[in-house]
């Protein structure tokens, strides 16, 4: 079964905790803090495959989740920390964060990987707190949690070369004779209903990677018939094969075929027009394509090549292979947009740019305060320990969030809200 878009959720371990432990020895009675750190939870990464062609395993896998950091132990050892959990995705696969939108990566290389959900890191002991000042630390971190997701994968297709047209133009027929792909081949629309990849062996010793991209018709771009959902598959390819009926079995115009297919190009998106592209006029081998094609090349105005050929009978397709194969040698990677917009595929800011801190105000006058580095610093705060929760206030001044409440205007018993907890604000 072909699999081309998921989504599923994705939670990187979290750290191990921090421990508070005392040194207790003999001829050591101010022995001190012992407590180690805890160990890094396991990142959840995505690793290219090769050998996968469908994203059908992750139908049935839905939440993915790392391995928790081991706890500090005495002694100052340190916890073990987890291993990365390994996820194998075919090569094509574009990863998007479903609630931003953004592109957090795009593999296309054999292992290549990216990291999906990085690990939190182990909270430290109170060993790790002790200063000259500080002798005896009485309070140790919580590990920081996982990053937790939710992605959406989108495969798109490798191939060089990607065959374009109508239903029942003879696409599935060009691939099976100029390569070993053997696609469904029948006389009804929409007998494709995956895209097909083939290696196709040039005479002279050239090859590339051709794909039968299925169900495009008028409208496809705004989701009419299969377009909407393979013309995805088109986006990574160098040149592009345009096949027309010649022959007009169906009572269509080829010239208006034509036209038609390559407005639904560009209005998926906007730069595959000027990728190269060859017309490949297929069913010469059938009555009135002569003159249609007369006709075709009278009404063309666009500057492409056109091959004549009949798949059927074989004829001409050495000629379509040396010319793809000279195009592709000289192809460039042409972007998808006139302008990149790299706000829209760039996920991760510099944490410099990120304000430390926002605080709004909720319908019930809550102030709520948010922002990852007080949110981290929270979660990794252990409220059973009173000596935690004093450093934790210490840190939200230090950070200036009191200063930003008293300038908001809270007065002595306002709440506050951090995550889902609520405080009373005491000045």
């Amino acid at each position: 079964m072909f699999i081309d878009e998921v989504k599923i959720k994705v939670k990187a371990g979290d750290g191990g905790n921090g421990i508070v432990s005392w040194r207790h020895e003999y001829k050591a009675e101010y022995g001190g803090p012992f407590g180690g750190n805890g160990g890094r939870g396991g990142s959840v990464i995505f690793k290219v495959d090769t050998g996968l062609l469908t994203l059908l395993d992750f139908r049935y896998n839905r939440h993915i989740k790392a391995i928790k950091g081991e706890n500090g132990r005495t002694k100052t050892q340190q916890g073990k920390s987890a291993e990365d959990t390994i996820i194998k995705v075919p090569a094509g696969s574009t990863i998007y964060d479903v609630n931003s939108g953004k592109i957090i990566a795009d593999l296309t290389s054999d292992g290549q990987e990216a990291v999906i959900a990085k690990g939190g890191r182990g909270g430290r002991g109170n060993a790790d707190f002790a200063t000259p000042r500080v002798v005896a630390p009485d309070f140790a971190e919580l590990g920081e949690p996982g990053e937790e997701r939710e992605i959406k994968i989108i495969l798109k297709v490798l191939a060089d070369v990607g065959l374009v047209g109508f239903p029942s133009v003879g696409k599935s027929t060009i691939i099976s004779v100029v390569s070993a792909a053997r696609p469904k081949i029948a006389a009804y629309h929409f007998t494709t209903l995956v895209p097909n990849l083939g290696v196709v062996q040039v005479p002279d010793g050239r090859s590339f990677v051709m794909a039968d991209l299925p169900g495009i018709i008028e409208g496809a771009s705004m989701g009419a018939g299969l377009g909407l959902q393979f013309l995805k598959h088109i986006e990574r390819t160098r040149v592009i094969v345009h096949v027309i009926d010649m022959a007009s079995n169906e009572g269509r115009d080829p010239y208006d075929d034509y036209l038609k297919i390559n407005n639904e190009l560009k209005s998926y998106k906007l730069n595959l027009l000027k990728r190269p592209q060859i017309i490949v006029a297929n069913k010469m081998d059938l009555p009135g394509a002569e003159d249609n094609l007369v006709r075709f090349k009278e009404q063309m105005k666009d500057d492409h090549q056109i091959i004549a050929i009949s798949a059927y009978t074989k004829t001409n397709l050495d000629e379509l292979l040396y010319k793809v194969a000279d195009i592709l040698e000289d192809a460039e990677f042409i972007s998808l947009y006139e302008d990149e917009d790299f706000d829209n595929i760039v996920l991760y800011e510099p944490d410099d740019k990120k304000p430390k801190f926002e605080i709004t105000r909720d319908d019930l006058g809550v102030y709520v305060v948010t922002g990852d580095v007080i949110e981290r610093i929270f979660r990794m705060t252990n409220f059973n320990q009173h000596e935690s929760v004093r450093r934790f206030s210490k840190m939200l001044r230090l950070y200036g969030v009191d200063q930003a409440l008293r300038d908001m205007g809270v007065k002595d018993g306002d709440f506050v809200r951090i995550i889902k907890f609520e405080f009373e604000f005491i000045d």
